[in-house]
């Protein structure tokens, strides 16, 4: 489906829901089979001390089963119902997305506008990131939570602005726009802004007037003001040590990426439009490939079956949708507990409901798969050392152990079975995971890859190995500063071993060597230090899971 027609689509299910909306669906409150073993899905946090979850099951648009488990507020004894109000976290990313389509279809804006015609504050990256981008999480830009984090900034209690001016000075990006997929928190964070510029109107208030009004969902909203009183919220919690529950506590009121509160009998009212859905179009990359993620949503398979979905936790909550479009099937579940994983409570509910449905798995027959060959520890030797993968600060390092080629991660480590032709077999892990190793081309180091069931997911380039005295940790301490988040940190020698120190942090952590010139350091990142033309250190770059080479100099 093009661009224009799916906003159109989307458009036209908003018109059809203001009539779905106002035509009570049958409920019958009697249980049957399959509903008492949702029951016992959820019977552990079905106590009058213990938060929990509230639970909708769809077919052909019929509310099967709804109801809630555990407590709302364990101040006050509130039970979960139906109508108890959950922050559902980044499943509110298709309610942002939904409002820039609208927004494109009202000639309001392009999806493919640089994103600096409405945040004129955004750096002139060399190549511009556009709203469709930013909605494909393909834009590149770096997470604002793990920026705030690396410059000692609780993001939970940020404002807004704040979290705007942080972006804003990121005079690098991640990667070259449409390059890869990154999920990224802050291109929905920005995509909120960009509503308001282009519609005169907070997101809080297009998205009401255009989507939950027009539908009925009177309880649902985008909570752009922390003091709200908010009737039949409730509270986050955390699991303590103690076995009790501590209630979560945040000043955020950032929406886009997050920050819907709603019920599920709200959000049986958004399926009820939305099951008319055509198939959703997917972000293409810059090398045409397609990827899993269509406007707020993963599109991907359970057990055979096309699913479109996604999760959410933050604060305490934990929400997950799952529907199975062509089953016509949807099971919704929002949470109060952070350690509840309601992303696998929706696949169990489906597994009760649509058991004859999913396709019977496929296996390897033994007679087809390769078999292992006898390799001398010589040749094994051959692909031994230390490899990274530069955009994921991804280490690996291979080594001879007992005759056998090891395969190390940190902690744990994996025996590699040859196959031969440079092809090793990971054992002891539930997905067929094969290593093989190349150059890219003559004289140049070998690159390892990795494939999950013949297609290849990371590649490793083979790194320079090292060790360094006390005497030679020496030249990488010094004060380092990062313009980007303004934030500098202090490396220094103990105990003959690196440690760093940054703001808002209690103690030093220690950096553990990876390679030559590179480290890592806990609750930090990877560091790889760099040289200037008298190879001299005179800086570092720091990368996170969804931060790249974030650049600290040193001082003088």
């Amino acid at each position: 489906m093009k661009p224009r027609q799916l906003i159109l689509t989307l458009a036209l299910l908003i018109t059809l829901g203001r009539v779905s909306a106002a035509v009570a669906q049958p409920y019958s409150p009697g249980k049957d089979a399959q509903q008492e073993k949702v029951d016992a899905l959820f019977a552990q946090w079905d106590k009058p001390n213990s938060p929990g979850c509230a639970v909708a099951i769809i077919k052909d648009g019929q509310v099967l089963y709804k109801r809630g488990y555990g407590i709302a507020n364990l101040d006050y004894d509130i039970p979960i119902s139906s109508k108890t109000v959950f922050n559902i976290a980044s499943v509110s990313k298709q309610f942002t997305a939904l409002s820039i389509a609208l927004l494109a279809r009202q000639g309001k804006l392009s999806l493919d506008d640089d994103i600096r015609k409405y945040l004129p504050e955004m750096p002139p990256y060399s190549t511009p990131v556009t709203i469709r981008r930013l909605i494909d999480h393909t834009g590149g830009v770096r997470e604002y939570s793990h920026l705030m984090q690396l410059a000692g900034i609780r993001f939970q209690d940020a404002t807004t602005d704040e979290i705007y001016n942080i972006i804003a000075r990121q005079m690098e990006l991640n990667f070259k726009p449409g390059d890869e997929y990154l999920y990224s928190n802050s291109g929905y964070f920005l995509l909120a802004r960009i509503v308001q510029k282009a519609s005169g109107k907070t997101l809080r208030e297009f998205a009401d007037e255009n989507i939950f009004k027009p539908l009925g969902m009177s309880a649902t909203r985008f909570h752009d003001d922390k003091s709200e009183v908010i009737r039949n919220r409730a509270t986050g919690y955390s699991s303590r040590r103690d076995g009790g529950f501590g209630a979560e506590t945040t000043n955020f009121e950032t929406v886009g990426d997050g920050g819907l509160f709603t019920t599920i009998d709200d959000l049986i009212l958004w399926h009820r439009q939305d099951l008319i859905r055509e198939p959703l179009t997917r972000g293409t990359l810059n090398n045409g490939e397609k990827i899993d993620y269509a406007f707020g949503l993963d599109i991907d398979t359970y057990r055979g079956l096309n699913t479109i979905g996604h999760g959410g936790a933050f604060n305490g909550f934990n929400a997950d949708m799952i529907r199975f479009p062509d089953q016509r099937f949807t099971v919704y579940c929002l949470c109060n507990l952070s350690n509840i994983e309601s992303g696998r409570l929706t696949r169990q509910v489906a597994d009760i409901y649509l058991a004859r449905e999913f396709k019977p798995e496929t296996s390897t027959n033994a007679s087809e798969a390769p078999k292992a060959v006898q390799v001398s520890e010589r040749d094994l030797a051959l692909v031994t050392g230390s490899y990274f993968n530069f955009a994921n600060n991804n280490f690996r390092r291979l080594y001879v152990k007992n005759g056998k080629l090891m395969y190390s991660r940190g902690s744990s480590e994996s025996e590699l079975a040859p196959l031969g032709n440079n092809r090793f077999l990971m054992l002891g892990v539930p997905d067929r995971i094969e290593i093989s190793f190349k150059s890219p081309r003559p004289g140049a180091p070998r690159q390892m890859f990795t494939a999950a069931n013949g297609k290849v997911f990371i590649i490793h380039d083979a790194v320079k190995e090292a060790t360094y005295t006390p005497a030679q940790l020496k030249e990488f301490t010094g004060t380092f500063h990062s313009r980007e988040i303004d934030a500098t940190y202090a490396i220094n020698v103990k105990d003959d071993k690196l440690v760093l120190t940054r703001k808002n942090v209690d103690g030093a952590t220690e950096m553990v060597m990876q390679f030559a010139d590179a480290f890592s350091a806990t609750g930090t990142g990877g560091i790889r230090f760099t040289r200037d033309g008298q190879n001299h250190v005179n800086g570092f770059l720091l990368t996170t899971g969804r931060v790249r080479n974030l650049r600290f100099i040193r001082s003088l």
